[in-house]
């Protein structure tokens, strides 16, 4: 995949990859997950990558056990996660946004403890994860 074609990412996806240490619901999904984190967004040569905002199955979603189709056997959570990232991040279905530009409005915006509200419900957030990362972004 070139690195001018943008990812596809749900809303919350956003701060999972921020976030993520090579942990993942099964195999293949944690193959994909490390390829979109640091093929795509933590090289140097690619940390611009543009990422479309979607509210559907998206680039991180294809290997997980979880896909049903082009939605989630948990769509109520997963919906409800996505509305209140794409709300405090600004982002709209369909938007482009390039990687740079969304960890600076994830280091202006969230702080770690908001994660708490922000991924209630996510099987991820007692692991410490994403806080961690919001907490380095934004002390730089």
């Amino acid at each position: 995949m070139p690195a001018t074609t943008p990812l596809r990412f749900r809303p919350h996806h956003f701060l999972c990859a921020l976030g993520y240490q090579g942990k993942g619901y099964s195999t293949r999904f944690t193959a994909k997950m490390s390829y979109i984190v640091y093929t795509r967004l933590r090289n140097a040569a690619t940390a611009d990558t543009p990422i479309e905002v979607v509210t559907v199955s998206d680039a991180i979603c294809a290997p997980c056990p979880h896909r049903r189709g082009t939605g989630c056997e948990r769509e109520t959570k997963i919906a409800a996660l996505d509305q209140r990232h794409a709300a405090r991040l600004d982002l709209r279905d369909g938007q482009v946004i390039g990687w740079l530009e969304a960890r600076q409005r994830i280091r202006e915006r969230i702080a770690p403890d908001d994660l708490d509200t922000l991924c209630a419900g996510c099987e991820w957030l007692d692991a410490g994860m994403c806080k961690q990362a919001v907490a380095q972004l934004r002390d730089g």
